[in-house]
Parts: C-alpha cells; sequence; structure tokens
C-alpha cells in the first residue's frame, strides 16, 4: 500500500484545537516513476544501457567531504557555541580587557570533543555498512557460480543463496530445490516475526535451479519501477515468447532470509538504495531534546541581558568621559578614552563590556550536561537491575545520551504490536467439540473483567506434566485418550484430524513426539498441530502429496497407527477467503474436504439442519472472543467420487490460467466449500509480554497516551487494545475501517480512480461525523473516554493535507487510538503528525525493521532487544529487552533526569547571572571604563574549578523521591509533562535571588572593607575587596546547591567542600608568587585579608545574609504551594529510603558469575505471568514488513556478568545490590 503523497499541508480542515491553517508536514512517499523497467536476465551489457543504480547501501551520517562542515554546522546549531565563537574572536583584540586564551582554549576543546564523539558513532556505521556491502552471494558468471561481493551485484545477475542465507536485493524467484518451486522465508529481520512465509515460483522456472539449465534461460522482466508499497508488485515475465504475470508472490524482498529450503535461484530486479526495504527508510535524523531547544532561548535570553548591561554600560561611559575629570588623563592617544569621539567610545565600551561579562553564559555549562547525561546512561540506564531481562540475559542500553530528559516528558507513546506488546507466541488454550467446551484455563481478560465487577476466579491450575510450547491445554475429558469416552467422540476425532491435516506446516527432526519441530507459516498453524499432536494425532511426515498422522487411541486405547492420507488440493489461505481447505483421500478411499477458517465464513457455508450445535458453538465463539481468545471454525464435508473428479478439472483449469488467476481459483474454491458439517472451533491465546496490561495501566495513569500502531487485521488489534487494557468495554468507540460493502463493490469493478475518490470522501464524512460525536461525548456530564480505531487505507486519505488536521484533532479528544494494516511509512506519518501537530514529546517503541521509521521519526526512539531482529535496536536511541521496562525508563530514570537537567541549567544560569553582576554592579563606580574586578584567571576558573564539580553531583544523584515511589505514585510523571521545572517563572525566580545576592555581595562586602584595615594599617585596596567578594560568592553558591539538593549524599558534601577548599588552595598559591604585570597586584592579597578578623566575619555573615531570602522562600513554597514530589516526601519522609536502584554488579566471594547473576535476577520486583488473547488472524496473513536494509547477523546480547565490575566488601559472604 502506498502512503500518502505530498508533504506540506494546509487544507481547510474544520479543527478546533489545532488551527486548521496550520501546516504540518510529514515524511515524503516517493511516488512511482512513470513507465516501467525492463531488466534482461543475465544480460549485463544490456542492462548496463539503463544505468541502474548499485547495491551499496550507506547509512552514515556524513563522509569524508561532509564531516567537517556539517559537524561543525551542528555544533554551531546550538546557540551558546555561536556566542562562544563571538566572544573567542573579540577576545583576540586590543579591546578586550582578558586573555585570549581564556575564551579560545575551552571553545576548541569542546568543539573537538564534540567532533571526535560524531566521528566515533558514524564510523561505526560505517563498519556496519561495509559488513552488509562486502557479504558474498554467488552469481551465475561464465556457466559457473561465482562468489561476489553485495556491492558488486547488478541488476539482471541471476544469484544462488543458500539456506539460512539472507537476501541482498529485490529479487524474482525463479526455482528453488523444493518441490512445486516453494520456498520459505523468514522476516525476523524486518518484522521480529520467526513464523515462515511461503513464496512460490511460476511453474515454468521450477526447472532452473542448476546452471546447466540456468545457462539456457534467457529471459526479460518487465515490472514497476522502484517503490516503496511493500505490499504490490506488478510486472511480467517474457520467457520463450511467452507472457507470464508476476506478482508478490514470485518477490523475496531484501532483509528476509530463506529457509528449510537448500537454496534458491532468483533474478536481482532492484537493488541498494532501491529496494523496497530501503525506500521505506528514512535518514538518520540528527535529535536534539526539547529542553536542550528551550536551552537556546534560555541562552538568547541572556545574551539579550547581557547586552542589556552592556548597552548601558556602553552609554553611560559615552556620558562620563569627559575633560573635567583631568586627572585620569583622558587624551587622543587611545580611541576608547579620547572625549572629543564618545559616540566611538561608546562602541569600543560595548564591545569591551561583551568580553568582561561574557561568562554570564558559561561554555562548561554544556561540558558539563553532557556529562551528566552520558554518566546517567553509562551508570545508571545501562546495569539497572530492575531493566535486566534475565531469560535473554539483556540489560537495557542507552545508544545516546543526548535525549535522557527527554524520557521525563513523553507525552505520546506509539507502539508496534507483534514482539513489542506481544510475544508473537500461540498456544493452544481452549476448544469446543459438538456443542461442548474443553479447557479450564483462565486468561487475563477474564481475570481483569472478574476484578472489574468483584468476582473471584480461580486461575488455571498448574499440571504436574511439563508444557509443551503451543500448548497450554488441560482437560482430563479429552486427554491422553479420554475423548473415547465422550458422548461425541466421533465429533472428537473429526476435529482432531481436521487439526492434523488441514494445514501446511513443515516438520523437522526426529519423527519423534519430543524432537520433531514444527516450520508454520504462522505460530497459529504451528500451535494447531502441536495440539493434535498432544491429542495423539501425531503429524510427522509429509511429502508434495502425503501427510503422515500417527493416530492413538482412534480403533481401542492404547492402540497406536500410522496413516497416510493423500493430499490431492490444497486451497490456500488469503484475505479475502479467511479460511484454508484441503482435500485428502483416506487410505480406504474416503474423501474428505476439511475446512477451518473465520467463524463469518464457516457459517455462510454450512448445511442446514443442527441448528442447536450452531447456536451453541456461536455461543463458545463469543465467550471465547470475551475472554480475548483467537477462534478458528473447523468443518468438514465428505465428498463423493463423481462430485470430486467434476470439481477438480474446473480447478486444474483455473490453477493454469494466465489471467486472474487466483480470482478464478476463489471462484472455483466455493463451488465445494459449501454444505459443510460443523465440528467445533479452537482458541488460541496469543501471550501477551509479561507485565504488559499493568505497565500501560500505569503509564495512562502518569498522564501519558499510547497509540498503537499495528500491521494485524482489525479485529486482532481491538482484543490486543483490550486485553492491554487500553480499551474497555466503557469506551465509546469510533471505527472507520475500508472493509464496507460499498467500498467491495467498487474495488469488483477495478476503477481505481472511482475507488480512491469514494473512499476519501466516505473517510472525510466519517472523521467528521466521530468529531462532532467527540465534541458531544466531551462537552457531557458522563465523562466516558473515547477510542478511535482506524486501518491502513482509511489513514492513507486521511493523512492527506486537507484532512490530517481533522484527524489531528479526533485523535487528541480519544484516550486510546488504534490503527491497523499500516505500513512503515504510515506509522512514521502517524508519529510525525502529532509531534508536528501539537508539539508534544513523543517515543516510539518497536522490535522489527517496520517500526525504524517510526523510530526515527519520533523525539525518542526505544527498540525491543533480546529478539530475533535487531533492525529496530540499531535505529534506537535507547533499546530494552521488554515492554514493561519502560515504567522504569519513564517514571524513574526518564523523570530523574528531567529534574536533574532542570536544576544544572537553572542552576548554572544563577551561580553565572550571579557572579557576572557583581562584575556589573563594579562598573557603575569605574566610570563604565570595562576595568576589571576580578582577576582574570578567578574569571576563568570560576565554572572549571571552584563551582563545576558540586553541579555534577547535583545532575547525577539528586533524588526527589526513590524509584519504588516514582512507580507507586505515577502521577508524579505530570509535572514533566507541564515542563514544571524548565518554566520562565523558575528562570524569573532564580534571576530574582541572583540579583538578591550579587547586590549583598558587592555592596557589603565593598561598604564594610572601607574602614577595614590589614595587619600594616593599610585600607584594603581593589583586588583585596575583589578577592573578598569571591570568595563569598564561591562560599554562598556552592552551599545554595545544597539548598537545592532534595537528597545529600556524601558525593554532595565531597564535591562542595572540596569546591570550596580547591578556591582557598588555589589563591594562596597563586598569591604566593610575584607573576607577570597583569597579574602581580594579587601578589599577597589573601595573606593580608587572612590576618584580619574581618574576613573571619564576613566569610560567615554574607553568605548568610545571601541565603536568608531564599531559605524563607524555599519554606514558604514547600510549605503553602507544594509541588507533588514534595507531598510524597512528606508522607514518607519517617521511611528509610529502600528504593536504591539494584545495578549490575556482583560480589566475588565464592559465586561463579552464573550464580551470580542468578542472584542478581532474584533481587527483581516478582512478576507473574499474564495470559491473554485475540480474535482469530488467519495463518497465512502476509506481514512482510521492512524498512531498512540492515545487520544480517544479529548482534547476540553481551555477557552481563563479565562487564559487571567485581566487588569485595570486608567479609561479606553474598552479593549486593548497590
Amino acid at each position: 500500500m502506498v502512503g500518502w503523497r505530498g508533504s506540506s499541508g494546509g487544507g481547510p480542515p474544520s479543527g478546533d484545537p489545532v488551527s486548521s491553517s496550520q501546516t504540518i508536514r510529514l515524511g515524503k512517499v516517493q511516488p512511482q516513476a512513470p513507465g516501467h523497467r525492463t531488466v534482461f536476465c543475465s544480460d549485463r551489457d544490456a542492462n548496463a544501457l539503463a544505468k541502474f543504480k548499485g547495491n551499496s547501501v550507506s547509512t552514515t551520517k556524513y563522509d569524508i567531504f561532509t564531516f567537517l562542515p556539517k559537524g561543525l554546522f551542528e555544533q554551531f546549531r546550538r546557540v551558546a557555541n555561536l556566542y562562544f565563537l563571538m566572544i573567542s574572536i573579540l577576545s583576540c583584540t586590543p579591546i578586550s580587557p582578558v586573555s585570549p586564551i581564556t575564551n579560545v582554549l575551552p571553545l576548541t576543546l569542546v568543539l573537538l570533543v564534540s567532533l571526535i564523539k560524531e566521528a566515533w558513532e558514524d564510523w561505526k556505521r560505517l563498519q556496519n555498512d561495509a559488513a552488509v556491502n562486502n557479504s558474498t552471494v554467488e552469481v551465475f558468471q561464465d556457466q559457473r557460480w561465482v562468489f561476489t561481493p553485495w556491492k558488486k551485484l547488478q541488476v539482471g545477475d541471476i544469484i544462488k543463496v543458500n539456506q539460512d542465507g539472507f537476501f541482498p536485493a529485490d529479487l524474482l524467484f525463479l526455482g528453488s530445490t523444493n518441490p512445486d518451486g516453494v520456498c520459505y522465508i523468514e522476516t525476523a529481520n524486518l518484522d521480529g516475526e520467526t513464523n515462515l512465509k511461503i513464496r512460490k515460483a511460476l511453474e515454468k522456472t521450477w526447472d532452473y535451479v542448476t546452471p546447466e539449465k540456468i545457462s539456457e534461460f534467457k529471459g526479460e522482466v518487465q515490472c514497476e519501477q522502484p517503490n516503496n508499497s511493500l505490499y504490490t508488485f506488478t510486472g511480467n515475465l517474457i520467457i520463450d515468447k511467452q507472457t507470464l504475470p508476476l506478482s508478490p508472490n514470485q518477490l523475496l524482498l531484501r532483509g528476509c532470509s530463506l529457509r528449510n529450503t537448500e537454496y534458491i535461484v532468483g533474478v536481482v530486479i532492484f537493488t541498494g538504495h532501491e529496494t523496497k526495504v530501503m525506500m521505506n527508510s528514512m535518514k538518520i535524523p540528527s535529535k536534539r531534546s526539547t529542553l536542550e531547544k528551550k536551552l537556546d532561548k534560555l541562552i538568547l535570553a541572556l545574551f539579550t541581558t547581557l547586552f542589556s548591561m552592556c548597552l548601558l554600560g556602553a552609554i553611560g561611559s559615552g556620558v562620563f568621559i569627559n575633560r573635567k575629570y583631568y586627572y585620569l588623563r583622558f587624551d587622543n592617544s587611545e580611541k576608547q578614552f579620547d572625549p572629543d569621539s564618545r559616540f566611538v567610545v561608546a562602541i569600543l565600551t560595548l564591545f569591551t563590556l561583551i568580553t568582561l561579562y561574557s561568562p554570564i553564559i558559561p561554555i562548561s555549562l554544556y561540558v558539563s550536561i553532557e556529562m551528566v547525561k552520558f554518566i546517567q546512561c553509562s551508570q545508571f540506564i545501562n546495569n539497572d537491575l530492575h531493566m535486566y531481562h534475565a531469560e535473554s540475559n539483556t540489560p537495557a542500553s542507552a545508544r545516546t545520551s543526548n535525549l535522557n530528559e527527554e524520557l521525563g516528558q513523553v507525552e505520546y507513546i506509539f507502539s508496534d504490536k507483534t514482539g513489542t506488546l506481544t510475544r508473537n507466541l500461540m498456544e493452544f488454550f481452549k476448544c469446543s467439540i459438538g456443542g461442548e467446551v474443553y479447557g479450564t484455563g483462565v486468561t487475563e481478560v477474564e481475570m481483569g473483567t472478574a476484578q472489574r465487577i468483584g468476582a473471584k476466579v480461580d486461575g488455571q491450575k498448574d499440571s504436574k506434566l511439563p508444557r509443551e510450547k503451543g500448548f497450554n491445554f488441560d482437560d482430563p475429558r479429552i486427554m491422553r485418550g479420554a475423548w473415547r469416552n465422550e458422548p461425541n467422540s466421533e465429533a472428537c476425532k473429526e476435529f482432531f484430524r481436521c487439526l492434523a491435516i488441514c494445514h501446511t506446516v513443515l516438520p523437522e527432526g526426529d519423527e519423534s513426539p519430543e524432537k520433531i519441530r514444527y516450520q508454520a507459516a504462522s505460530p497459529d498453524e504451528s500451535a494447531l498441530v502441536t495440539a493434535a499432536k498432544n491429542f495423539g494425532f501425531f503429524f510427522y511426515k509429509r511429502s508434495p502429496t502425503t501427510i503422515y498422522v500417527r493416530e492413538s487411541h482412534v480403533e481401542k486405547m492404547g492402540k497406536i497407527q500410522d496413516v497416510a492420507y493423500e493430499i490431492l488440493n490444497v486451497l490456500e489461505f488469503n484475505s479475502t477467503r479467511k479460511r484454508q481447505s484441503v482435500v485428502c483421500r483416506y487410505p480406504d478411499g474416503r474423501l474428505v474436504l476439511y475446512c477451518k477458517g473465520a467463524d463469518t465464513v464457516i457459517y455462510e457455508r454450512l448445511a442446514d439442519g443442527d441448528n442447536n450445535l450452531k447456536r451453541a458453538t456461536r455461543d463458545h465463539l463469543e465467550q471465547f472472543g470475551a475472554a480475548g481468545l483467537r477462534t478458528l471454525c473447523l468443518a468438514y464435508r465428505n465428498l463423493s467420487p463423481d462430485v470430486y473428479e467434476n470439481w477438480n478439472e474446473k480447478y486444474i483449469q483455473a490453477k493454469s490460467a494466465l489471467r486472474d488467476r487466483e480470482k478464478k481459483l476463489d471462484e472455483i474454491a466455493e463451488l465445494i466449500e459449501k454444505e459443510l458439517t460443523l465440528i467445533g472451533c479452537t482458541a488460541i491465546e496469543d501471550k501477551l509480554q509479561e507485565g504488559v496490561p499493568d505497565c500501560i495501566e500505569t503509564l495512562s495513569r502518569a498522564g501519558i497516551k499510547i497509540w498503537v500502531l499495528t500491521g494485524d487485521k482489525m479485529e486482532t488489534a481491538i482484543n490486543i487494545a483490550y486485553a492491554c487494557k487500553l480499551i474497555n468495554n466503557s469506551m465509546k468507540q469510533f471505527i472507520i475501517s475500508s472493509e464496507t460493502d460499498a467500498i467491495r463493490e467498487i474495488e469488483d469493478k477495478g476503477d481505481q480512480v472511482e475507488l480512491a475518490r469514494f473512499t476519501k470522501e466516505m473517510v472525510k464524512t466519517e472523521l467528521q461525523r466521530c468529531y462532532e460525536e467527540a465534541q458531544k461525548f466531551l462537552q457531557s456530564s458522563s465523562g466516558q473516554k473515547l477510542a478511535l480505531v482506524i486501518d491502513g487505507k482509511c489513514l492513507m486519505y486521511a493523512l492527506d493535507p486537507s484532512l490530517r488536521v481533522l484527524l489531528l484533532n479526533l485523535s487528541l479528544n480519544c484516550s486510546a487510538v488504534v490503527c491497523c494494516r499500516v505500513s512503515p511509512l504510515q506509522k512514521a506519518q502517524v508519529t510525525s503528525l502529532v509531534k508536528k501537530g501539537v508539539n508534544r514529546i513523543t517515543l516510539s517503541i518497536g522490535d522489527g525493521a517496520n517500526d525504524v521509521s517510526m523510530i526515527q521519526a519520533a523525539h525518542v526512539g526505544v527498540g525491543i532487544s533480546g529478539q530475533e531482529g535487531m533492525q529496530a535496536v540499531m535505529a534506537s536511541d535507547f533499546s530494552i529487552a521488554q515492554f514493561r521496562f519502560l515504567t522504569d525508563l519513564l517514571l524513574v530514570h526518564g523523570r530523574w533526569s528531567y529534574h536533574r537537567i532542570c536544576k544544572v541549567i537553572t542552576y548554572f544560569f544563577y551561580k553565572n547571572l550571579t557572579f557576572t553582576l557583581t562584575q556589573f554592579w563594579f562598573t557603575f563606580q569605574t566610570g563604565f571604563s570595562g576595568q576589571r574586578f576580578y582577576d582574570d584567571w578567578f574569571q576563568s576558573l570560576f565554572n572549571v574549578l571552584f563551582t563545576a564539580l558540586p553541579v555534577v553531583m547535583l545532575g547525577l544523584f539528586d533524588k526527589d523521591v526513590n524509584g519504588v515511589l516514582s512507580k507507586k505514585y505515577p502521577e508524579l510523571y505530570k509535572e514533566g509533562i507541564r515542563n514544571m521545572f524548565f518554566r520562565w517563572r523558575v528562570v524569573a525566580t532564580w534571576a530574582f535571588f541572583s540579583i538578591v545576592q550579587s547586590l549583598v555581595f558587592y555592596y557589603f562586602v565593598v561598604t564594610s572593607t572601607k574602614k577595614a584595615v590589614n595587619s600594616d594599617g593599610m585600607t584594603l585596596g581593589l583586588w583585596d575587596v575583589s578577592t573578598m567578594s569571591f570568595t563569598c560568592v564561591i562560599v554562598t553558591v556552592n552551599l545554595r546547591l545544597l539548598m537545592a539538593c532534595n537528597t545529600i549524599n556524601r558525593w554532595h558534601q565531597i564535591s562542595v567542600g572540596g569546591s570550596i577548599l580547591a578556591w582557598f588552595i588555589f589563591i594562596f598559591i597563586y598569591s604566593g608568587f610575584i607573576l607577570p604585570k597583569e597579574q602581580e597586584n594579587i601578589y599577597f592579597v589573601i595573606y593580608d585579608l587572612m590576618s584580619t578578623g574581618y574576613f573571619y566575619v564576613a566569610i560567615i555573615l554574607v553568605p548568610i545574609a545571601a541565603l536568608f531570602l531564599d531559605f524563607l522562600y524555599l519554606g514558604a513554597q514547600r510549605w503553602f504551594f507544594p509541588y507533588d514530589y514534595q507531598i510524597v516526601q512528606e508522607i514518607h519522609r519517617h521511611e528509610p529510603d529502600s528504593g536504591r536502584i539494584g545495578l549490575l554488579q556482583i560480589g566475588n566471594n565464592g559465586l561463579t558469575p552464573d550464580e551470580a547473576r542468578s542472584y542478581a535476577v532474584m533481587q527483581l520486583p516478582g512478576q507473574q505471568s499474564r495470559h491473554t488473547g485475540f480474535a482469530f488472524d488467519s495463518p497465512g496473513y502476509e506481514s512482510f514488513f521492512a524498512s531498512q536494509a540492515g545487520v544480517y547477523v544479529p548482534q547476540k546480547a553481551w555477557d552481563v556478568a563479565r562487564r559487571a565490575s567485581m566487588r569485595h566488601r570486608g567479609a561479606s559472604n553474598t552479593p549486593r545490590k548497590n
């Protein structure tokens, strides 16, 4: 399906919350080029004329030519870096009162470190690309197979891909070693699904698998131009003067892998960046956190403040300069002090003051923030035991440190379904046979319903027998041959045979129940065949025409016999038929058609009569559906030889048709799939990942809205939403679907233009109707929550520029949104719609390459690791092993990071403004001349040495409430969504106290030193006063940091005490030596000061006076206007802090790494396995998604124990949590 076409917004939608004039730009879908491409098979010279693109791919951000300009552009996107560049240039001019090195060197170091970091990250991408491009594949050249790197493949090459190999490009499937030209592919690297998909070559090309035959192959492929539509492919293969139609069934996409087939042979159709997976990918974005962008605004505000201060000083300088001050010796020798050129004096003074006041914006701010973020990621997030998955030995991983605080402000989560919310693990759970329900299990949906109404439900009792994967069923009435004693034993026998025969499963391994493995087109089919085996009907072998079943207890208890069923016809599943049938012949000649499918299509084809069975089974289907289970109906029909032969002739004719083959086969199937006898139905559970419903409920309480974007069909998507507690029965549901009778009628006519027009009008009408209803519900007093469900076809039109704002406004009114049957690009477009339309922080989470575009489009991308595919992880900003770990990632680490970074920024702002304002007040007493109040080294080391470490400790260890309370009170997270701690009001409060404290520092010290004398009886001079004032500033701002901390640990104490001590050590050494002329005034200053009693009185009283107003404000704020976290602090203030993060650190006394890791896992909070499921989804549903070609050797989870630091503490003999 091709997504929304066009990249600009601006239609006339009628939404209120988002202005209809607002333009929302989404990712552009590349339209298909006109015409078609012609590919000559195995003829490079002929194909060279077309100049097709090569097969080399690149995912890097830079190359050797663009690294420096683009890298510097990325750095100077930061307003502060531009400012520092300007200051560095000014400091190199004669008008600068400070040394150039104090500004140039720090900026150079910051840029160098940042560029090295960017280069390292891109180098890793380059290595990954090289590994992919240099992978080899066998290409047919000179009558033989030659190993060739992927990057040297060309369109038209005939290649051979061996079992377990990956397809290096989009291929036209010619033939395989399997009978009937079939191959099985796995799409785990694309969508995380491990179930196999079936592809079938054209019958005409089946034989072209050996070099001898391939050398005879001279074909020409005429197909569509490269496009990003994953579901469609049209073309023709011209061979031996015959034109054979091609379909997606003959296309093998790059990124898929070959399974259960020795090898396949194919022709390269699309290469490199023209493959469908690459055309669905997006360029790697350069993500900056929203807080960092707001920091740019703060920097601009500071610069405005700086310019205002400098402009005031420049005007004052122009006014002050006058020859009447003859003792200042103004003359014409220096332009800056020429009384006859007041305007020039003002201009030069302006630039002088800019360099003098430049510390108001500290370059160390970005360095400190980067350091804090990096340590938060590498030490806290990566090593958090609560986000460590023991089964896959996978910890959380922060792949970037730029977005930590973004995790604390997420308002919208966009989630994939398969492999993200679910395990993609189907289990046979219940069944109905002959009107009787079997199975004793209770699903999580049933337990949740019971909890809501206050009823008690006993969960499924654990059987002592070990459970097999795919089979979670227990009922003594039909297990171990007991079904023979049931009144409906004949129905049971047909039921089990239908499960064992009606499928396309391939057996692998030994022909024993314990060791055999089933390779199925979907987990559903595997679960059904596994169930048949457990019921005593063991499918153990198949050939192209026969299925072998080992049946137990059929004739009498305990008897086992092998039965061969001849498979005459297989009527395959497709999304229109919604059923699968097999015609088989028993050894005694009996002809039977077995059919399984959706209840709606099976019931339409049942024979008349037996209404009680139909009614009872229908009730059971509703019961299973309410329990969140995926249901299938089973039926059969006995066939007479004459009826079958007549039908088979028509079937063979339809199968050999060149035009509309699929449609004709469907019509022929209708002739025999009728007058069926109902056997019963199955109920399969698709297990949710552990803790998903609780996680979603917790995140909802935190004010986070969750959208599910899935490629599954609508029924399954709705049921997954129910099972996850995303949707419940109390919600008003708006469903916009393209599966309507009116649309089907137009589809049958084949008029694509009319279909597009009609569908768009229908979508517009439905959106307007739903939006109007939503407004009525919201205005009513019922308080009923709303949910929106929309499918991919309707979404394609809803994302049109004229409708997308209406879609957005409707979605924002809903508590839950489910988008089903969506393509990867549509996922990214929906994410961009919310991200750009409402300017809220978005997070996307997925596990497959079909989620890469969505992950890259969101503010924060999270990949699910520990599964088969690593595509999503490699494109993500953070990776976790389970969806439930989002609770810790957002509510704990995200919230803490947001709080900490906000405090770091506002504290930096406060301390530098305080320091600069003391210099500013001094300017009023120097005739606005630009005279320094502080020594150059005082100014240079203020941020680097004397106040650097405490603010880093604040950013690392400050904690308002512990992790346990953060999850117990998820509502605390709303403070981050509302951005409570980085508002202009907060900044203004810090600025107010900064002004007050700077006035205290300057005027208290200056006034109190007017009559102060040193030990020699001399009055204190400028450098004595400035050193005294600077000492008070250092002591006060460090103490103020302690007042800002919610928790004070030894690191805060050491850093604050160490910073104050570092100042005294420095000044003792610095003023103890005679230095060059520029610094000679500092000589012996501190010794003179400390020889007076005034110094000791001032160093105590001045900080107290400066902080007194802060102390009163903080007390009043906490008492009368507390934040939510302060209320929680008061509730739990007498409780010990037991919520420390358990880090992956273990003791080494007598424990092996495995034992230590097991101990660490035992410290995790216990989670019980959750059971739930979903409505019928077809076994053959084609979900081959892709969005990016990538890593073809999945990275294995690293050994956590190996990287854990081993510590020894005293005589402790047990591991400890740190």
